[in-house]
């Protein structure tokens, strides 16, 4: 089962996704957790480069074709490897932070997202869990972390609110899509989380 976790800046899903891994392999589950940018060597080194620095580092067409790069290798690298080997890819972003963070909140981009998304990767996950909340309070705990790759942060509220409302969107669209009441604490959310991927794993 391929399983990515999405939402706002802020929302917790790193977290989350991080949890999930923890009980599913005390449950004794093969799982790979993963994330995006990132998830193999070549697309870790295309992450620094789409995450830190000025927001205007790079126009939102450039950055559709970097992410999808590190997507195209993270998908060769460790993702296709581990569902083959039968293993549970827990995944920290996919496709829709693409659809969603280039494709709409700069511009109508969703058709050459899409476009580039079908004929390099072709691959949509089983279950995408959506951690929803305030976008207000998302970005005061994203800004909180004080990291080098705050450079999405830095884009202000109106562009995380534009990203929940295309997010919830998605969801709206794609069966595949849970979403998740991400402003409650710690635990219950990952209470949800857990008994949720157990009875699709069972099923």
């Amino acid at each position: 089962m391929f399983i990515s976790f999405e939402g706002i800046d802020g929302s917790g899903k790193s977290t989350q996704a991080r949890l999930l891994a923890e009980t599913l392999r005390r449950d004794g589950v093969d799982v790979i957790h993963t994330r995006e940018p990132g998830g193999s060597p070549g697309a870790e080194e295309i992450r620094s480069l789409v995450l830190e620095g000025d927001p205007d580092r790079w126009s939102a067409e450039t950055e559709i074709l970097l992410f999808t790069a590190a997507r195209r290798d993270h998908l060769e690298k460790t993702i296709r490897p581990a569902l083959a080997a039968g293993k549970v890819v827990i995944c920290d972003r996919f496709a829709d932070s693409t659809r969603v963070f280039q494709g709409v909140t700069r511009g109508d981009l969703q058709d050459k997202v899409n476009r580039l998304h079908d004929e390099m990767i072709g691959v949509e996950p089983d279950l995408t869990l959506l951690f929803d909340m305030d976008p207000q309070i998302g970005l005061s705990r994203a800004k909180g972390r004080q990291t080098s790759e705050e450079r999405f942060e830095d884009f202000g509220l109106e562009f995380q609110e534009k990203c929940r409302a295309a997010f919830l969107a998605l969801a709206d669209q794609y069966a595949r899509f849970t979403v998740i009441d991400a402003a409650r604490d710690i635990g219950p959310v990952a209470a949800e989380v857990a008994t949720l991927v157990t009875a699709r794993l069972k099923a």
